[in-house]
């Protein structure tokens, strides 16, 4: 049955993007994925089916960001769902970090998602409804070295989430934020199995002691994104077996 609804994933080739894609089309809300690698992005539309469609751009290019929105909307007549899940990371020495790498992380992680998510509220104030859902990192909230950049994007979409959903509230659009733990990727599974003793550490403080899933990510995307989710904004949901509180 299908539910009419359209939603905008970022960075949704890979990773917890693409699962959070899967949700949103087996769900049969149709879902733009907007990516930058042209092979990538087409893969996963193939992988998804009928309810996936790819814009390809690069979100630092912020000046053609309002002209894909207004295409969207051209095109379906309304935008129900924001994704906020692209960004960058890089890990390095504190005094090795150049302020053109800090400046780009910051680009990407933080202003990209205000542009794109200023020009998607703008549809959908005219709507009156909308949820926008940003996805955040436990370097919000924890001293993780080498990776100082990311960290301040990440506390900062945290608190964008907050201002945004006051701001917006008056629309009927409601903004929150899930923040994932260690999720089993490819990439984390070789990172912690090539490193022992970070990979004990993190489950040792993790209550759940296990990795969590792409898809238990994408649950709680879905639940912000749904009618469930209704009566809820400016949240904050960590996604992460109780790593953010295990002692």
């Amino acid at each position: 049955m299908k539910t009419n609804k359209v939603a905008i994933v970022t960075g949704g080739n890979a990773g917890l993007g693409f699962a959070i894609a899967k949700k949103l089309c087996a769900e049969n809300i149709r879902t733009y994925i907007i990516g930058r690698n042209e092979e990538k992005t087409k893969l996963a539309c193939e992988a998804l089916g009928t309810n996936a469609n790819y814009i390809l751009h690069d979100l630092t290019d912020l000046s053609k960001i309002p002209d894909i929105i207004h295409h969207i909307k051209k095109k379906e007549g309304h935008i129900d769902i924001l994704i906020n899940n692209a960004g960058i990371n890089m890990k390095k020495d504190f005094f090795e970090v150049t302020t053109s790498e800090f400046q780009d992380i910051i680009h990407t992680n933080l202003t990209s998602v205000f542009v794109i998510s200023r020009e998607v509220a703008s549809v959908m104030q005219g709507q009156l409804k909308g949820s926008i859902v940003n996805i955040s990192s436990m370097a919000a909230i924890y001293g993780i070295p080498q990776v100082p950049a990311y960290s301040a994007s990440k506390a900062a979409i945290e608190g964008l989430t907050r201002s945004m959903a006051v701001d917006l509230a008056p629309y009927g659009i409601r903004v929150n934020c899930v923040a994932p733990g260690f999720i089993k990727t490819n990439m984390s599974s070789k990172a912690l199995d090539n490193d022992p003793d970070r990979k004990h550490k993190v489950l040792s403080r993790t209550p759940l002691n296990k990795l969590g899933e792409p898809s238990d990510i994408a649950e709680a995307v879905f639940y912000y994104a749904s009618e469930a989710a209704k009566y809820t904004t400016g949240t904050i949901l960590p996604i992460d077996g109780g790593n953010s509180i295990g002692f």
